[in-house]
């Protein structure tokens, strides 16, 4: 292994040492998980960036059906069928 220096906040600290206490994992350890989650996914988009996204564009885009909230399985039936 490589030893390697970091700096972190104060609140990044405190929460990185409270995740590790509760999975009892070593805080290098929950560094090391994360950056080998962030080598694998090719620094793709964090879950609450995402989340702000879905958000931003829900109701943007319409379908022209008014039922869709009822008849959503159909409709997702039938547009995997095609």
């Amino acid at each position: 292994m490589v030893r390697t220096q970091i700096q972190l906040t104060d609140e990044q600290a405190n929460k990185l040492k409270k995740l590790a206490a509760s999975r009892h994992l070593s805080v290098a350890e929950l560094i090391r998980q994360a950056v080998d989650v962030m080598v694998k996914s090719g620094g793709a988009v964090d879950v609450e960036e995402r989340r702000v996204r879905a958000f931003n564009i829900a109701g943007k885009f319409g379908s022209g059906r008014h039922n869709v909230s009822k008849e959503h399985d159909r409709y997702l039936a039938e547009a995997f069928s095609k």
